[in-house]
């Protein structure tokens, strides 16, 4: 694999993976966060710099039927040549004459936009033919697309193969997602706490499991807390359980106790006699709520007893809320939790925020700047703490 800050780029045409997946209005297809555009600005503007051009490849949506309007990645490409300042062409087409052509009369400095890669179903099939006319359209690979790195689709795996390894590289946005990464997984200053929300267990299962071969602390929250409540033995009234889960909770409570790490669950939770903003509210005990009463977000108990452990974390890993923070009413836990781990940063440790509901509930606490690293790559990032092997960086080292 080539080094990104070290490869010159001076008259070579980059073909840059990028995840653009940006939401859109429906109506004027305006982009409503531009977020992941931004990302990858210092990798684009190092390629041009080095006077290379850019030739992005990325997917928008889950398009269905072939090309559709609304999945277009041409809605993209005035905002591209703004924030980049530089002259953007677009190819609607991936692949054919036009984004033959396109490529090969770019001119240093220039970007060209091809069409979203998922207008075919070739490219999450991996197909080898496909992923060649790709690779066809420049000199060197750069894969950016963090978020789209456990996918082993043809543009952001199969399309490596075809280059040397003198040629193919991660850009600046996936090396930092993965030296992060590392940084918690495989540098741990201790303690290690690790904050894992989010409604069901089946999707935290493997995480958890993973975590706690390095994490000192394992912090529950969200509905999924509750099926490990009922594990215990609890009454957890109308709360979200996972019923086929709760023997796999109590695997986990058994095997973390065996290792010596810590499970924190919520002492206490915010009840609610329905999923409203404006449903009746009260404080019940997590493992005592009345029938037809659902826990909707932890306790102010739970609240301060998290934040305790939290601030006194040397590394952290959040991922997933503590409650349903989007309704005000259930809001506080998340708020106190994202506090808390600003809290932590500030005083030195080091804090990484992945998956989207997290990466949400940062922004709309105002915490994104006190935070070390916010990720990119919701479900990247969860499969790499699961401990699985992501594709789009195993292809690159081959």
């Amino acid at each position: 694999m080539a080094s990104f800050n070290t490869y010159s780029f001076k008259g070579r045409k980059a073909i840059l993976r990028v995840d653009f997946n940006v939401p859109l209005d429906k109506e004027t297809f305006e982009i409503a966060d531009d977020k992941r555009m931004q990302a990858a600005l210092p990798t684009i503007n190092k390629i041009v710099s080095d006077g290379g051009s850019v030739i992005i490849i990325s997917h928008l949506g889950r398009p269905k039927n072939g090309p559709e309007k609304a999945f277009s990645l041409s809605h993209l490409t005035n905002h591209l040549a703004q924030i980049t300042t530089r002259k953007v062409l677009f190819a609607e087409d991936c692949i054919g004459e036009e984004a033959k052509v396109l490529s090969q009369n770019l001119k240093p400095g220039e970007i060209l936009l091809l069409e979203n890669v998922r207008f075919y179903k070739e490219e999450t099939s991996g197909d080898t033919d496909f992923s060649k006319q790709l690779a066809d359209l420049g000199d060197c690979y750069v894969n950016d697309a963090f978020g789209t790195a456990h996918r082993a689709h043809s543009s952001t795996a199969h399309i490596a193969a075809h280059f040397t390894r003198e040629n193919k590289m991660c850009g600046l946005l996936m090396n930092a997602e993965i030296e992060s990464a590392k940084k918690v997984m495989e540098e741990t200053q201790r303690p290690f706490a690790a904050i894992v929300g989010g409604a069901k267990v089946s999707d935290k299962v493997l995480i958890v499991e993973n975590l706690m071969k390095t994490a000192d602390h394992i912090i529950i929250g969200g509905g999924m807390a509750y099926t490990f409540k009922k594990a215990l033995g609890g009454q957890i009234g109308a709360s979200l359980c996972e019923n086929d889960r709760i023997e796999t909770c109590k695997e986990i409570l058994s095997k973390a106790a065996d290792m010596g790490v810590e499970i924190h669950l919520p002492i206490d939770s915010v009840v609610a006699d329905k999923f409203s903003a404006d449903a009746r509210i009260d404080i019940s005990k997590s493992d005592e709520i009345s029938e037809n009463w659902m826990g909707l977000d932890i306790g102010p108990l739970a609240a301060n007893q998290f934040s305790s452990i939290i601030e006194n974390s040397k590394t952290i890993l959040w991922n997933g809320p503590m409650g349903v923070f989007e309704l005000k009413p259930f809001e506080e836990g998340t708020k106190s939790v994202a506090s808390a781990v600003a809290k932590a940063t500030e005083k030195g440790a080091y804090s990484l925020i992945g998956g989207g509901d997290s990466a949400a509930a940062a922004k709309k606490f105002n915490v994104v700047e006190k935070i070390s690293h916010v990720s990119t790559g919701g479900g990247a990032l969860l499969e790499y703490f699961e401990g699985k092997e992501l594709p789009g960086v195993a292809a690159i080292n081959k």
